[in-house]
């Protein structure tokens, strides 16, 4: 979720360029010790499912609790564009077919918002986005979106565990109680899952804002929920720490000065190399303007997978001058890549690669730069004084720009003509055009984001996406582009990409396809460093339009922040969101008690695809 997603979040109950040179980074992040929560199990005693509670609507939207927005650019200006070469949209930038052409293997509806809102008892809030976390392996599929998570069988997509809330897992209280909301507890979500095949344990990400039990107002604290598997089971017991995020010198963290007092730890990323775990935040202040940077958080595997009682995070902030992206610039979204297989990079001492763009902090929203990070020296995590190194290269590259939002196909929208007088679906965010996926795969750094791309004189949401040449020295980290391009279609958004990429450099890029001709989708493209991106497929077309509560009322449209890919052996786990939600109208929307056929909740009706694909 972005920062200023989470202020519309009104939560409802219910190419090849020379190489860039590098300068080494010495200064020591800020260490801080944090005990183990607890421990926990997916299916000890989940808390039930609810009941759908209509009419409920004062308590469902309680008042607005976080002040401010962020300074980040949030659209194109008028005729910002990004035009692609003859014949992107169709095939690839390039004119060339890709290596291959993935063949789906097995696609099923994963979790929606019916299944999140009903979770512990009912006791949760309704939600939009979705967000998204995915992860395969042992022969399990996890997926787990905001506020809730389920195991799946890898081979037949059947459920293998309840629904559970996050909450739950996390060992939290409920976030409300219903029927009154009082008392509250932590609000989780912002999630995210790895499988690491090299200790063969789970890791899952979630953030969670205190609420203060008796009015549900947030108090200020917001923890970084880390969840690590003790065997390769993940519906047996995990071991869960909460890393403070306020860095305001409370709780043994750093004192970042956010105006209003805390900061808060939003939009988390997981990477995982042989000696590390790494958390990325985008940090702000959570009672008033601004926004710090980008924050990389460094912690030992080893200690994790043990189930140490205490563990140590370092922590870089990229709002100090030694960690900058750029003078005067901190990083934003540093997305980890995430090694296919056991494919770790080992030089200078282990290295764990990060991408990010900065689009968002110029005047047009458009950028011709990518940036690439390098956290050095992962092994000394397991050592008794640990000194890991972060350096950064701008690396020149395409030009890229923050998308237009994107229209809907007409169609049955009950929610918000029974109760705003709509007469038409609203509009699907596409993002911002930070980074939405990285994967260190066959020798080679590879990166996506959502960008404006125009196309038979057509602006609209399109997917650009990046292979690198990457490697450390002693000076710091060197990257060049590789191959690069756009994905795009003259009558489609292509939004919220996400990749997955084998060890033997085959990828798939999943995104949300949508537009005047089509409700909100799912598709995929294939993706390799000689070809480029394929052609453009669809995994599941929508069956209506998005139809939820932040569509109406005059605050800001949400669509899915990001997707998941997962890769285990040749395969590629996508998840994203879309609407399952077949045509309801006002009659069948009342006369099915607001559920539209048990798909949807009276608040939103948006659901997600799990798709595993042979690339």
């Amino acid at each position: 979720m972005t920062r200023r997603a989470l202020l519309a979040l009104i939560i409802v109950l219910s190419l090849i360029l020379p190489a860039a040179a590098a300068t080494a980074q010495t200064p020591a992040p800020a260490k801080i010790t944090v005990a183990k929560f607890g421990a926990n199990s997916i299916i000890d005693e989940p808390g039930g499912v609810g009941a759908d509670i209509v009419g409920e609507r004062n308590t469902e939207i309680p008042a607005k609790k976080r002040l401010g927005s962020s300074p980040l650019r949030t659209a194109p200006a008028t005729g910002d564009a990004v035009p692609l070469a003859p014949g992107a949209g169709t095939s690839t930038s390039s004119g060339k077919r890709a290596k291959s052409n993935p063949e789906v293997v097995l696609s099923y509806e994963g979790l929606n918002h019916r299944d999140s809102r009903l979770a512990f008892g009912g006791n949760q809030y309704s939600g939009e986005p979705a967000d998204q976390g995915v992860c395969a392996g042992n022969g399990f599929v996890l997926e787990s979106v905001n506020s809730a998570l389920r195991v799946y069988d890898a081979a037949t997509g059947a459920p293998a565990s309840p629904v559970l809330a996050l909450n739950e897992f996390y060992g939290l209280p409920p976030a409300l109680t219903r029927p009154t909301g009082a008392p509250f507890g932590p609000f989780t979500f912002d999630i995210e899952c790895h499988f690491d095949p090299d200790s063969g344990r789970w890791f899952h990400l979630a953030v969670d804002l205190d609420q203060d039990p008796a009015t549900g107002a947030y108090t200020g604290k917001n923890y970084l929920d880390l969840a690590v598997s003790a065997t390769g089971d993940p519906r047996g017991l995990w071991h869960i720490y909460r890393i403070p995020g306020m860095n305001d010198g409370t709780e043994g963290t750093p004192n970042h000065a956010c105006p209003g007092g805390p900061c808060f730890a939003d939009f988390p990323h997981l990477g995982v190399d042989k000696n590390g775990v790494f958390i990325t935040t985008n940090e702000f202040p959570l009672f008033d303007n601004g926004f710090t940077g980008a924050q990389v958080y460094a912690i030992s595997k080893a200690a994790l997978t043990a189930g140490s009682n205490t563990i140590d995070a370092y922590l870089f902030n990229t709002a100090e001058p030694q960690w900058q992206a750029k003078e005067g610039q901190p990083g934003f979204t540093l997305w980890p890549a995430l090694s296919a297989e056991k494919q770790f990079a080992g030089s200078q001492g282990g290295t764990a690669y990060f991408v990010s763009s900065n689009a968002v902090f110029t005047d047009d929203g458009s950028s011709s730069e990518m940036i690439v990070w390098a956290l050095s020296n992962t092994s000394s995590l397991n050592r008794a004084n640990p000194a890991p190194r972060l350096t950064k290269t701008i690396v020149p590259s395409q030009r890229y720009a923050v998308p237009p939002p994107s229209v809907q196909k007409p169609g049955t929208i009950p929610y918000g003509e029974l109760f705003y007088g709509a007469t038409e679906p609203g509009l699907i965010d596409t993002s911002d055009s930070r980074v939405l996926g990285a994967r260190l795969a066959n020798g080679k750094l590879w990166a996506v984001l959502g960008t404006a791309a125009e196309v038979e004189g057509n602006q609209q949401a399109g997917v650009a996406w990046f292979v690198f040449n990457a490697s450390v020295n002693n000076s710091g980290v060197s990257a060049s582009i590789r191959k690069q391009g756009i994905l795009a279609l003259p009558d489609e958004a292509l939004a919220y990409p996400t990749l997955g990429v084998t060890a033997s450099g085959r990828g798939v890029m999943g995104f949300t396809r949508v537009g005047p001709n089509l409700h909100p989708s799912y598709g995929y493209a294939s993706l390799d460093d000689v070809a480029g991106a394929g052609e453009i497929h669809m995994i599941r077309e929508g069956q209506s339009p998005q139809d939820g509560f932040t569509e109406y009322g005059g605050g800001r449209f949400r669509w899915g922040d990001y997707g998941a890919a997962a890769v285990v052996g040749n395969r590629v786990w996508l998840a994203g969101q879309y609407i399952e939600q077949p045509p309801c109208t006002v009659a069948d929307f009342i006369a099915t008690g607001f559920t539209c056929w048990s798909t949807r909740t009276q608040l939103a009706n948006w659901s997600t695809r799990v798709t595993s694909l042979q690339p």
